[in-house]
């Protein structure tokens, strides 16, 4: 439809009023599926549907909010002329507040400019991915025609809110990554939309651990019973715990897993924003190696202060049935009996672990993200939500690989005391592990860490919708 109204209407725009008026009546007819004169909100956003693929999952019931005058929930022709007009003069605004130079047209340099000042960096690919997204004609500029139709029926209000349109969330936090979150805009920020943001994330993050947390504790169980006859393998795991613990025995670990998520978001986050204003030098713009440092380094402030909850998890995990009652009966315990330098065992395995993660994750997400924008999304900037979900579980798929032989020697050094023979170093520990077990020796445990990913993101991201909508956060 979109491609159709600007065929239909562009030519004529001479005569503005009347001529908006008889198209604005045939788009109408062509929303009013059944032709009884109102548009209601199913036959609204079935036209969206045709209308654009980038528009928000909520835009209809935006653009009933404010069309819908007299709560009738159905817009007639008036109402829906009402709507136009009054959205056309919000555009116009936000038109004029990008062309700077005031020469009727934005380029791609007005456009980085004016989506920096509201606090959004996008690289000049991005920027002409997002232009030839609204350009019709092929001069890579959009003059007032292609600005107004395209978002003719996108309930955005203001710049900010269009601005927000064009960037895309990238903050879940799923299983242990150390997820490197997208900056907010100043907007959100003020709005206090950023906490929101987080919160929907925390609580997705603590729903995809708890559906995945039986796979979790058989990883670290793998992890650290293998070798010799106590090697588990996946199906022979779970029936072990099973018969140990019970079924609720899956899920040993779990709370401190999910415990730790609010103060390791809100560190890594505050951690974050710190970082990136020290690697900016005077405010310049912030590029993929300072956003990949920055987020290195934030997530090693915050596992450092969580890490005693690391320790505590692991070893509620492997554990046997009765031997702590919770969380802070195995910190006791742990205090009394091995002392304070228990809760750091593994630390700087873990630390070594983080670079790689996060490099890879962030690195593959970005060029397969990119890749498919380039490739085979010509018409739009957001790529879909399939997309976006199955370019994030090879990602954490990569990242999670590439860090595994550092997350086995944390997790073992982690548990060493539970082996009775002592605690080992780190090299010592690795050189054991080679001598004895090979280099497939460093993997134990990867199958049920890589299975997990899928049903993770794509729970975390389902979760994730559905939190926003009790914050006011679905997208425009």
């Amino acid at each position: 439809m979109l491609r159709w109204l600007r065929g239909f209407v562009l030519p004529s725009a001479a005569c503005q009023e009347d001529e908006d008026y008889f198209n604005y009546e045939i788009l109408f007819q062509d929303l009013d599926r059944n032709g009884d004169g109102v548009v209601d909100i199913i036959e609204l956003r079935e036209g969206l549907k045709n209308w654009s693929s980038s528009f928000g999952l909520q835009s209809e019931k935006e653009i009933f909010k404010a069309g819908d005058t007299n709560a009738d929930a159905g817009l007639d022709f008036e109402e829906f002329m009402q709507y136009l007009k009054d959205h056309e003069k919000k555009m116009r605004l936000a038109f004029n507040s990008l062309d700077k130079n005031n020469d009727g047209v934005i380029d791609i340099s007005e456009l980085i400019s004016a989506l920096e000042s509201l606090g959004v960096h996008v690289s000049e690919a991005q920027a002409k991915n997002i232009l030839q997204s609204i350009d019709s004609d092929g001069t890579m500029t959009i003059d007032w025609d292609e600005w107004k139709y395209y978002f003719l029926l996108h309930p955005a209000t203001s710049i900010d809110e269009i601005a927000g349109f064009w960037k895309r969330s990238t903050i879940i936090d799923v299983g242990e990554s150390i997820a490197i979150p997208d900056d907010f805009t100043e907007q959100e920020k003020l709005s206090g939309d950023w906490w929101r943001h987080l919160v929907a994330g925390g609580v997705a993050g603590a729903v995809s651990r708890t559906c995945t947390a039986p796979f979790d504790r058989l990883k670290v169980m793998m992890q650290v019973h293998s070798s010799g006859s106590r090697k588990m393998r996946f199906i022979g795991g779970f029936e072990q715990m099973v018969k140990e613990g019970g079924i609720l025995s899956l899920w040993r670990g779990n709370g401190a897993n999910v415990f730790k998520i609010a103060p390791e978001t809100a560190i890594k986050i505050g951690a974050y924003e710190q970082y990136k204003k020290w690697l900016s030098f005077d405010g310049a713009k912030i590029g993929v190696v300072e956003r990949f440092v920055s987020g290195s380094l934030a997530g090693v402030t915050a596992q450092t202060c969580i890490y005693p909850m690391e320790v505590i998890k692991t070893r509620l995990a492997v554990g046997r049935t009765g031997q702590y009652s919770g969380i802070i009966d195995c910190g006791r315990k742990l205090l009394k009996q091995e002392g304070v330098r228990t809760f750091f065992r593994g630390y700087i395995a873990n630390v070594l672990g983080i670079i790689p993660y996060a490099g890879i994750d962030l690195t593959v997400y970005e060029l397969l993200k990119n890749y498919w924008l380039e490739h085979y999304a010509a018409n739009s900037v957001d790529p879909g939500l399939m997309i976006l979900l199955g370019c994030s579980t090879l990602s954490h798929t990569s990242g999670q690989i590439a860090s595994f032989p550092l997350n086995l020697v944390r997790t073992r050094m982690q548990a060493q005391a539970l082996e009775g023979k002592g605690t080992t170093s780190m090299i010592h520990l690795i050189q054991d592990i080679y001598n004895k077990e090979g280099k497939t020796g460093f993997f134990r445990g990867l199958t049920p860490n890589v299975i997990k990913v899928l049903p993770a993101v794509t729970i975390a991201c389902v979760a994730y919708e559905k939190v926003k909508g009790y914050f006011g956060l679905n997208e425009r």
